[in-house]
């Protein structure tokens, strides 16, 4: 099987790895002066780097999040209690930081991504009526579909007002654009959903949208507020796309092969959905007539009976579609690196070098 290559793909030395579920994946290994960082240290090391700034973030999250109506401060504080890794405005926080910016404005840009990303994240459970988020009862399970709804409007509202706030109309152009892709990915996955004939590319077109839009956005804002070069710009929207693309990738992989209390969510929500998902192509693609006929019933006709999680476990393992997609994750991650060689060596471009090693191993 295929799928269409890494945005910027190009080849660097590598050492390879194998991870929990017996795949290995070639990543090339990020260092700084001190030594190389592990993948599973990357998101510690990266947090550490920007503490100050992620602590003004938070507190800009909080503040914008109050409201005289209380059920908006109530289910953002669930939020909150839920944790979450704040990737994509680490992602902002560290791209500035790493193109010299030295003011105050990456900041509130940081908060609007997250923003942006948790308003999608309320519209998504509610869309899949999903009950967990992050381990916990997902907002919409506890608040109801309608307050859930209603406060990602909010959280939307909010991430505009910041964008205005700061007063660049090439930011607000990058930042809405990314919102309404996500839109539009979202869109697409229900146009999909249940469609096994889906190509490779198309759903590669989903996650671009859904996913790594954002990611791709968060980095290039970071270059922006620093007043890099468009090359610079390009590079870092590169490295989040890619990055954006192997994140998602993995999700779809765990989905069918990682245990609930890691996923942070109910294992095979995505088979249950019809959700079209790399694992599921490649595991239709290489499966025999009995097992193609079994993701005809079991996703595009959605009939599913109480065993058929199980059996579609046993079929993706059988086939190797988690190592077909682990493997694809890896080499957007590998792409991801390869846009930062843009960047003279520093820190803050080891621990970005090191994010994308993290974002493939969470699956070990």
């Amino acid at each position: 099987m295929s799928i269409s290559s890494p945005v910027g793909a190009r080849r660097r030395g590598s050492v390879f790895r194998e991870n929990a579920l017996g795949v290995v994946v070639t990543l090339p290994r990020a260092e700084t002066e001190s030594g190389p960082i592990e993948a599973e240290d990357a998101l510690g090391a990266l947090v550490a780097l920007v503490a100050e700034d992620l602590q003004a973030t938070n507190r800009a999250i909080v503040a914008r999040m109050d409201s005289p109506v209380a059920l908006i401060p109530q289910l953002a504080a669930h939020l909150v209690a839920a944790g979450g890794k704040r990737l994509r405005p680490l992602l902002t926080l560290a791209t500035a930081r790493m193109c010299g910016y030295a003011g105050p404005r990456h900041i509130n840009l940081a908060a609007c991504v997250e923003f942006i990303h948790t308003a999608t994240l309320l519209h998504d459970d509610v869309v899949d009526e999903s009950l967990l988020r992050r381990g916990l009862a997902s907002a919409n399970a506890v608040f109801g579909n309608k307050a859930s709804v209603l406060v990602g409007d909010f959280l939307f509202a909010r991430a505009f007002q910041l964008m205005v706030e700061d007063g660049s109309l090439r930011v607000l152009d990058i930042l809405s654009r990314a919102a309404a892709t996500i839109a539009e990915g979202e869109v697409l996955q229900l146009v999909t959903q249940n469609d096994l004939s889906t190509t490779e590319e198309r759903y590669l077109d989903v996650v671009r949208g859904k996913t790594a839009a954002l990611f791709a956005a968060a980095c290039e804002v970071g270059a922006v507020v620093a007043g890099r070069p468009p090359a610079e710009e390009a590079a870092l929207a590169e490295y989040g796309m890619n990055l954006g693309i192997a994140f998602q990738l993995v999700d779809d992989a765990l989905d069918y092969a990682a245990d609930q209390g890691k996923l942070g969510k109910t294992v095979g929500d995505d088979f249950r959905e019809g959700k079209i998902t790399l694992p599921v192509l490649a595991a239709f693609a290489a499966g025999d007539a009995a097992e193609r006929g079994f993701w005809q019933r079991t996703i595009e006709a959605s009939e599913q009976g109480e065993t058929d999680l199980a059996r579609a476990l046993d079929i993706i393992a059988r086939t190797g579609a988690i190592a077909a997609t682990l493997e694809r994750a890896a080499s957007f991650a590998a792409a991801a690196k390869a846009s930062l060689t843009a960047f003279p060596d520093s820190t803050w471009r080891a621990s970005l070098l090191a994010v994308a090693d993290y974002t493939v191993n969470r699956a070990s």
